[in-house]
């Protein structure tokens, strides 16, 4: 499902001078159909009371079912947008690194929906998210 020539190098090099560089989310690993990053929780992640951003949260999840997406076409032809985004806050985070990792529920020809689980360093539930992306035909 995932193409092969894309490795974990190439992702992260896409990140320059992005929010994705910003927030410091960085991907770890990638698999036939999943994709896994962390990020890190320090202030720059925090809400007001001291805890992981919900937005943060979504701004990793977006990050890893888009660029899933678009790995799984051929990117000479075909572009992912995202229609719509969920998440569930489950449990709060401090300090350390949250773990995102996304797998798809449904890859069609002009739509897929990927789940995006969030986990904190002991492996507890933190966020679950689903995205629905659009895939469009890139016009010449």
């Amino acid at each position: 499902m995932m193409n092969t020539e894309i490795t974990v190098d190439t992702l992260n090099k896409m990140t320059k001078n992005t929010m994705m560089e910003h927030l410091e989310i960085e991907f770890i690993e990638i698999g036939k159909d999943f994709i896994k990053a962390k990020m890190p929780v320090d202030h720059r992640h925090h809400q007001p009371f001291g805890l992981l951003h919900g937005g943060a949260s979504v701004v990793l999840a977006e990050t890893l079912g888009s660029v899933a997406a678009q790995c799984s076409v051929d990117s000479s032809k075909y572009g992912c947008v995202g229609l719509e985004i969920n998440a569930n806050h489950i449990r709060g985070v401090k300090s350390g690194y949250v773990y995102g990792t996304t797998t798809p529920m449904h890859i069609g020809r002009s739509t897929q929906v990927w789940e995006i689980k969030i986990t904190n360093e002991q492996d507890e539930l933190v966020c679950i998210s689903r995205i629905t992306m659009a895939v469009l035909e890139k016009k010449n």
